[in-house]
């Protein structure tokens, strides 16, 4: 969002949010006095208001989701009603108001499923195996169909594991430099064999952008930086960056139903757009740890006893 109102003072950008879990409106207080971004709140459920806004759109871009798989184990019904009905909902609004906009469905390589071998590309089928992926597996067949069968302008991105500053403090990433920070243990489910591909946060704006700008209607193109580690090594590589000793590492019992990799084949997107990512992942890995350190204000109010929590399972004995 910030990339794009400062690169592109052309494009008037409306940021619709609904304060959920994981929002914070400081991350973007820098541009409140800019002249071409308009924060407006509110809930992509709501068609009442979704379809006020869509009218005079000339592209939507959904990143609006329930996004947490410990979270949506725990209770579905909140991912079925953003990931869904929010897609559904969108949609709608497009088809009855303004069937010329772009509508970009921001994925998710989860969608997919285990790769036990190889890497996915945008014609595989789709496994997924929580009821995150599950939510948004569906939300990317709503939107195909909408395409074939009205005929609207959509296109969609699938992208690896996002990391970097503002990330909130429940994902992996900050929780294990928050946590080691403080000196508590670091929880790694299982084994910590879980082989994920982590793409810098911008890198994957500069994609999205890309799909927007260039893409093809009723395409799928995927994201991903070819930057695989297991979770394990992932946690060392943080510990070692904050001189802390490997032994913060604690293994807790295993997610349900946890994939053990996830890989995209991003070909597509880098031949046919012309993207491919910028920064090395331990450069940005280095620049995400002493963003975190230096920000501590920034995080410190998310920081609660439930968001670091170790697990929703008890801890190995």
């Amino acid at each position: 969002m910030r990339q794009t109102v400062r690169e592109h003072p052309e494009i008037a950008v409306t940021n619709v949010d609904k304060l959920g879990l994981g929002s914070n409106p400081e991350n973007l207080r820098d541009l409140q006095q800019t002249a071409n971004y308009v924060f407006v709140k509110g809930d992509v459920s709501d068609s009442k208001f979704i379809s006020k806004h869509v009218k005079e759109a000339d592209a939507i871009v959904n990143f609006a989701a329930e996004t947490h798989v410990d979270r949506s184990i725990a209770d579905p019904s909140p991912f079925t009603k953003s990931n869904i009905m929010g897609v559904f909902t969108l949609l709608e609004a497009i088809r009855k108001n303004n069937d010329s906009a772009i509508y970009v469905q921001v994925s998710t390589d989860e969608v997919y499923g285990d790769a036990v071998e190889g890497s996915y590309t945008e014609t595989d089928r789709l496994t997924p195996s929580n009821p995150y992926s599950a939510t948004k597996a569906a939300a990317d067949m709503l939107c195909l169909a909408y395409h074939r069968t009205y005929g609207l302008n959509v296109k969609i991105s699938r992208c690896t594991n996002n990391f970097g500053p503002y990330q909130f403090p429940e994902k992996l990433i900050p929780k294990t430099i928050i946590r080691a920070h403080r000196n508590l243990q670091v929880p790694v489910y299982g084994k910590g064999a879980n082989v994920r591909d982590w793409i810098y946060v911008l890198d994957h704006c500069e994609a999205v952008f890309r799909v927007l700008d260039k893409g093809k209607p009723g395409e799928i193109y995927n994201v991903s930086s070819g930057n695989e580690v297991s979770n394990i090594e992932l946690v060392k590589q943080i510990l070692g960056l904050l001189g802390k000793k490997e032994s913060l590492a604690a293994f807790v019992e295993d997610r349900p139903g946890h994939d053990l990799r996830y890989s995209l084949n991003s070909s597509k997107i880098r031949v046919e757009l012309g993207w491919k990512p910028q920064r090395t992942f331990q450069s940005a890995l280095r620049e995400t740890v002493n963003w975190y350190v230096k920000n501590e204000l920034w995080w410190k109010p998310l920081a609660t006893e439930e968001v670091l929590g170790s697990a929703p399972w008890k801890a190995k004995q």
